[in-house]
């Protein structure tokens, strides 16, 4: 069986440590095949917030790491950087590609960088992205759980988050549910959530769920959800294909703790 760890939205800057304490207990106690962290690695893409990271990954008990950046990633008030050089500091410290990919005999993981420079907080999706993942997942081997990270939503539960909704999502859900995606994972909005698709797309060929973590661990919560991550459990030995999605949330007495499980049957292309 593998396991999935997967977090979001960590905004180091405004780290608690006692959260980054939990957090390093419960993947050491699950010990992750996978750690997904789905972009906002740092609060305003400082060095000394990228190193504040790194330092994390380092020690953080799974055997591999997977980081997208997020919008906060890129520099915000130092317009010269944030033109030229984006990326620089993200790179350079985190040593990490922007569109990094995982696989193993279970897991296809696939990340796509949606943050763009020249916008704020809104993030996109190209055509020739949607079109490199549909290809990719495509060739994903038979009994793996195929999964597209970006860190903008491709769905949202509440009207007040339409506006943070990844920029041309729609053409992405429908090719890349056409293609054999399983789920797509995500943050940004520092609300968990797991929700079917086909609800808001009623026309997919197949159902595809979206997945959110909350708050990973920064003091940056919202609407009084704790700090939240997600565990993600898949074995393709199971005859019926099926995944089990885990949410954790941060708690008395200074742990993560088990706040919904839900099992979710998989269809296959």
């Amino acid at each position: 069986m593998s396991c999935l760890l997967h977090i979001s939205d960590t905004h180091f800057g405004t780290e608690q440590p006692e959260v980054v304490v939990a957090l390093l207990a419960l993947a050491r106690d699950h010990a992750p095949d996978l750690l997904v962290l789905s972009g906002d690695v740092t609060q305003r893409a400082r060095r000394r917030q990228f190193r504040a990271a790194r330092d994390f990954l380092d020690i953080v008990p799974a055997l591999a790491t997977m980081v997208l950046p997020g919008n906060h990633d890129i520099p915000l008030f130092n317009l010269a950087a944030r033109i030229f050089a984006p990326y620089r500091n993200y790179q350079e410290v985190l040593a990490v590609p922007l569109e990094p990919e995982f696989e193993s005999d279970e897991l296809l993981v696939l990340g796509v960088n949606s943050t763009r420079p020249r916008r704020h907080t809104v993030g996109e999706v190209s055509a020739a992205q949607v079109t490199r993942v549909a290809d990719r997942l495509r060739q994903a081997r038979m009994g793996q759980l195929r999964i597209v990270v970006a860190h903008q939503p491709v769905r949202a539960i509440r009207d007040s988050d339409t506006k943070n909704l990844l920029r041309g999502h729609e053409a992405a859900v429908r090719a890349w549910s056409e293609a054999g995606a399983d789920l797509i994972l995500g943050g940004h909005v520092h609300l968990p959530h797991l929700r079917p698709l086909k609800e808001v797309f009623p026309d997919l060929p197949r159902q595809v769920w979206s997945v959110l973590a909350g708050t990973a661990v920064s003091s940056r919560v919202r609407d009084d959800i704790p700090n939240s991550v997600n565990l993600i459990r898949y074995s393709a030995r199971e005859t019926i294909p099926c995944c089990t999605i885990e949410r954790w949330d941060y708690g008395a007495p200074g742990r993560f703790l088990l706040a919904h499980r839900q099992l979710l049957a998989l269809q296959r292309p």
